[in-house]
């Protein structure tokens, strides 16, 4: 079977992500402000969330009121931790490519992408991969960074910076690392088959210095403030979409997981996944479904 070509993927595995960049790195402000959009966007509960990009489990007790909450990553490491902190009692944790989710359509009626947009140099192809294993009027909160921000815009202003935050198109201003203008997120949410509903700014103290002369608690207090006034000009916009149109609802599936080769049905032997029509396997290792390759022989 030939392979399918995908665009290339910003893996963290082995990385010290956790320690090196959140844990006491001085970031308690975004993960709070962070929280609190995620909060006022995501509803209460539901049977079945994605997390895509859920990495070492910063958010995901964020999930409490979802039956079951699917924690999916690229890379199996940062699984291995996240599932060291929450155990297996209503998580799955699932190693794969998020341009090849292993899902069947319409098991999720909700899913979330949080800094991890960022990342893919196909936006259109990730959104439709995550519209197929919606059910319809499932919610999607993405959080994108916003390439028309304050101090992109000074920047530009002051020929310090050569790209513009005013045009459309996505910029890598490091590879595999984009900034998204936020009519261009519309446009690719509601072309795969997204309605766009609330947006909300955050992130409006993202500055070192601020951060160090004032009070973490202040500056979240402000930001959950400010988070209500619509000022689209912060370095980070959360979206709370729906799905719309006709698809499946698949909630009550016994076995959410399909090849994500050519979506074809998957039995359990053991502990690896097998397609019975093309002898494709996969395995099943630390209690992590490992989709990123299938074994070999």
């Amino acid at each position: 079977m030939p392979e399918r070509q995908t665009p290339k993927i910003c893996d963290y595995e082995g990385s010290n992500y956790r320690t090196d960049f959140w844990e006491g790195r001085g970031r308690d402000y975004e993960d709070r402000a962070e929280r609190i959009v995620l909060r006022r966007l995501l509803p209460k509960g539901g049977r079945r969330l994605l997390e895509i990009g859920a990495g070492f489990g910063r958010l995901t007790e964020e999930y409490s009121g979802y039956e079951q909450v699917v924690l999916l990553d690229y890379s199996f490491s940062q699984l291995q931790y996240a599932r060291e902190r929450y155990g297996d009692e209503g998580y799955l944790y699932v190693a794969a490519d998020l341009y090849k989710l292993p899902f069947q359509p319409g098991v999720f009626d909700g899913a979330t992408m949080i800094r991890v947009i960022h990342h893919l140099a196909n936006v259109p192809a990730a959104m439709a991969q995550i519209r197929r294993v919606l059910t319809p009027q499932g919610v999607f909160i993405l959080e994108h960074a916003n390439k028309r921000n304050l101090k992109a815009m000074l920047r530009y202003t002051l020929g310090s910076q050569s790209w513009s935050p005013y045009t459309e198109e996505p910029v890598e201003f490091v590879e595999l690392n984009f900034d998204f203008h936020p009519v261009y997120v519309q446009q690719q949410l509601e072309a795969t088959g997204f309605s766009v509903g609330q947006r909300v700014p955050v992130s409006f103290f993202r500055l070192n210095a601020l951060k160090r002369l004032v009070p973490t608690d202040v500056l979240v207090t402000l930001d959950s403030t400010l988070q209500r006034t619509g000022l689209m000009v912060t370095p980070s916009i959360f979206i709370r979409a729906t799905a719309q149109g006709q698809s499946i609802t698949n909630l009550d599936a016994p076995f959410i997981f399909a090849d994500p080769e050519d979506g074809g049905d998957l039995t359990r032997e053991g502990d690896t996944l097998v397609n019975l029509k093309t002898g494709l396997r996969y395995a099943i290792r630390d209690g992590i479904y490992d989709f990123k390759a299938p074994i070999e022989g």
